[in-house]
């Protein structure tokens, strides 16, 4: 019976053990198939928003080197920089040893992509263009990380965000947004950009969503015949009301001029494809409504006498 006992046990002992775990598997947003032979344990992030969406997956302790301006949350200030908008230092990224590197593709990183994948380092190119895919690039991460549970319940909890926000600005009165990504050259998003997704979410629309080009240069005059109800500036200090005073002094013809609709948001949140951007979106959604609600005639007589004063 012992030597039964014992035989029954090493064959349920070579069962579990010999049991392979399936290897980490994940789609990136280039719509390629991701696989490692085990859970990612050093992983380089060669983006701001990158980062933010590795620690929101769980994987933050796993992160071993970022990029320039990775600044949330707190932990990622702590770690090596190796990449800046730029380009990036193949030297200090490969002496990172990492198994894993998450990237966004951009002019200045594609030579330096292609050099990493050529010496067989792993690449994930997280590019979120709605919101929805944010959600998606975390659990992605999670899996190729082995976080999954934490990723799953980041993403699920962002979905519901998301679902909240749709239900509550769904069927509003539609505003027409300018969005400006920045004022010298005079740059704004068209359908293809995160940002223009937000807007749509908020129940507005992007008067240049059918602009060429995925951040296009435009001009005032352009501007101008597109007339938009409101004017939404990108910026890193949103307190700052200086950016309105071109607008302001100049072109007060503009409706959003002329109502008093010129608003601010914080580019380090609203400009990065990671998890904060739907609290950005939902507040932005709310000035918007309360723009949305806001009397013309009253706005109108406000903007009057803002401009009495310069």
């Amino acid at each position: 019976m012992r030597r039964s006992s014992i035989g029954l046990f090493l064959i349920a002992l070579s069962c579990t053990t010999g049991a392979a775990e399936p290897a980490p598997s994940a789609i990136d947003s280039d719509g390629r198939t991701i696989t490692l032979s085990m859970p990612a344990r050093r992983i380089v992030s060669l983006a701001p928003h990158a980062t933010e969406l590795l620690f929101a997956a769980g994987a933050g302790a796993r992160v071993v080197g970022v990029s320039e301006y990775s600044d949330f949350p707190q932990a990622a200030k702590r770690l090596p920089r190796v990449a800046s908008s730029a380009g990036v230092d193949l030297e200090r990224t490969l002496a990172l040893r990492p198994d894993l590197v998450v990237a966004w593709r951009f002019e200045a990183t594609r030579g330096p992509l292609e050099r990493l994948a050529g010496l067989g380092v792993t690449v994930f190119v997280s590019e979120p263009r709605q919101l929805g895919q944010i959600a998606d690039n975390i659990e992605a991460l999670g899996a190729l990380a082995g976080s999954s549970a934490v990723a799953r319940s980041a993403a699920a909890a962002l979905r519901a965000d998301l679902a909240r926000l749709r239900a509550t600005y769904a069927g509003r009165t539609p505003l027409r947004v300018f969005y400006q990504i920045a004022d010298k050259p005079l740059m704004t998003v068209n359908h293809e950009h995160l940002i223009s997704s937000v807007l749509e979410l908020c129940g507005a629309r992007n008067v240049f969503a059918q602009a060429r080009g995925i951040a296009p240069v435009v001009n005032v005059e352009e501007v101008l015949a597109a007339d938009p109800d409101v004017i939404v500036a990108g910026r890193s200090n949103p307190a700052d009301a200086g950016w309105q005073m071109p607008w302001k002094m100049r072109y007060g013809a503009l409706r959003a001029v002329r109502e008093d609709r010129l608003v601010a948001t914080d580019s380090n949140v609203m400009h990065r494809h990671g998890p904060r951007i739907v609290a950005g979106a939902e507040a932005l959604c709310e000035r918007l409504d309360a723009l949305r609600r806001r009397a013309p005639a009253a706005a109108g007589r406000h903007a009057a006498k803002v401009a009495s004063r310069h």
